[in-house]
């Protein structure tokens, strides 16, 4: 299958147009929310805590706090870019026109997925001038937040489609991604909980993107790198799964 790419370049920089136009909302308050949770966390609870695995509390919540921001950002991106033709009722524009379900798709992801990780390699140089911090495995942090944001796009991707009010578009990130990012190791390692809710932190999905994620800084981890991956990669064929099945279908593509 040849792609097209000129309908794959209007979307996507007409979203990463949009970005630019809202350069406070989009880039400017999430990375000065982060600078806010590295003064909290890292000061006032660093001077409590002062190393967790053998690393300093400032530097060991730098992943969490990256993996938080792409997360949330990634959803929301991805879910706004796709309802606002939805609510508009532009949808029938892109609907109608010559461009296959995989050009869209990759048009509306790549753009959100790209945001994301200027935001996260915005909030890493950020992080720098609160904290030191290494980064042991580059290859494998840049693998995981590519990875992470890609697949979170495809996820908001699919929550724009299925919302049908702006109400709807954040009650999964705001009440199901956030607390599960909170309780799931961004903070602090799960080995520091008691026996039963380290068993039942385990069943959160977070619990394995962030712990790959401080392994590629680090080498330490909660679980094992290859969980982290495979979890990841689980997830990424699952919302392709579920696209397919959108387009497929028609399901709720339109208002």
């Amino acid at each position: 299958m040849t792609l097209n790419l000129h309908a794959i370049r209007a979307i996507y920089i007409f979203e990463m147009a949009r970005t630019f136009r809202t350069l406070m909302q989009s880039i400017v308050s999430p990375v000065l929310s982060t600078s806010l949770y590295f003064v909290v966390f890292g000061a006032a609870i660093g001077s409590r805590i002062q190393e967790v695995d053998g690393i300093s509390y400032g530097a060991f919540i730098i992943p969490g706090l990256i993996m938080l921001s792409l997360l949330t950002e990634s959803i929301s991106n991805a879910s706004f870019g796709i309802y606002m033709p939805k609510y508009s009722g532009t949808i029938y524009e892109i609907l109608s026109a010559p461009i296959s379900a995989v050009e869209t798709v990759i048009g509306y992801v790549g753009a959100a997925a790209t945001k994301s990780l200027i935001l996260g390699v915005l909030i890493l140089i950020t992080a720098r001038f609160f904290v030191d911090y290494e980064i042991q495995h580059p290859f494998w942090m840049a693998a995981f937040l590519i990875l992470t944001a890609l697949t979170f796009s495809m996820f908001g991707f699919i929550l724009g489609i299925w919302a049908d009010s702006f109400e709807r578009l954040q009650v999964v990130p705001m009440l199901i991604v956030m607390p599960l990012t909170f309780l799931g190791g961004s903070f602090y390692s799960i080995t520091m909980l008691p026996p039963f809710w380290q068993t039942v932190t385990l069943f959160n999905p977070v619990v394995y993107l962030v712990s790959g994620f401080r392994w590629s800084f680090y080498g330490s981890s909660d679980v094992g790198v290859e969980l982290s991956l495979a979890a990841i990669l689980g997830f990424l064929a699952l919302c392709t799964g579920i696209i397919w099945y959108i387009f497929r279908t028609g399901y709720r593509l339109k208002v």
